[in-house]
């Protein structure tokens, strides 16, 4: 694929091989960061797990404390008073069985969907639909749940899934361009600390094997993951 003229100026400014402190990797990418609107700075691990095994499935959700700077939209499936609480807390769409027909109909203009537990059997019809693109809820996710009103709040507010692919690599944004070093430095020491957090106990070996930061249209940005722990702290 071919790459822009900002990216190709963009890696003849740094040494592309080097692996960097991780507050120096967040200023460098940063500098790097130069396109018209406010990209996203995003994380890039390797982890040493086997996601064909199930156990060694990482997959969860963190609060980011500075916020992620993205708006995201919010699709929920509930009834009654759920719903209604929903709506209240900023949900975007909200509904049962008809809004699992206009989804089954093409309308996919969200970016997470969230459901009552009651609904499952209904929205489980959705898969080959939500699935492929990852909005199917999951327990494990805290999109099934009983308080939908309280996870779109989350969720609005700042908090993230992040799942292995089937390579074992997670790639999570955690803010904008325009964030300042110290957000930056939250967001990313939490992850890393909730990643940790999360290590499957059958996984051997270095857990974190590599791990890259890169603005949306920027390039990648090495970082040392013997020093992760330099993080500043909050």
């Amino acid at each position: 694929m071919a790459k822009g003229k900002r990216y190709t100026d963009g890696v003849k400014r740094y040494d592309r091989g080097h692996f960097h402190g991780p507050a120096e990797a967040l200023d460098l990418v940063k500098s790097l960061s130069t396109a018209k609107f406010d990209e996203a700075i995003d994380v890039s691990m390797l982890l040493g797990v086997d996601p064909r095994k199930a156990d060694q499935i990482v997959r969860g959700t963190v609060a980011l404390p500075a916020g992620t700077g993205k708006t995201v939209r919010v699709a929920v499936f509930a009834n009654g008073d759920a719903a209604a609480a929903a709506k209240e807390a900023g949900a975007d769409f909200v509904g049962g069985e008809e809004l699992v027909a206009e989804v089954e109909g093409g309308m996919l203009d969200f970016d997470l969907a969230i459901a009552s537990p009651e609904l499952m059997p209904l929205v489980g019809k959705l898969g080959r639909v939500l699935g492929p693109r990852g909005l199917m809820p999951n327990p494990k996710t805290g999109t099934v749940t009983p308080d939908v009103a309280k996870a779109v709040g989350e969720f609005k507010g700042g908090t993230v899934e992040y799942r292995t692919d089937k390579f074992g690599n997670v790639a999570v944004s955690i803010g904008k361009s325009s964030f300042d070093a110290s957000g930056l430095q939250q967001n990313f020491r939490t992850l890393i600390e909730e990643i940790n957090r999360v290590k499957p106990a059958s996984a051997k070996g270095r857990y974190i094997k590599k791990l890259t930061l890169s603005s949306t249209m920027g390039p990648g940005v090495k970082v040392d993951v013997n020093r992760l722990d330099e993080i500043p702290a909050a």
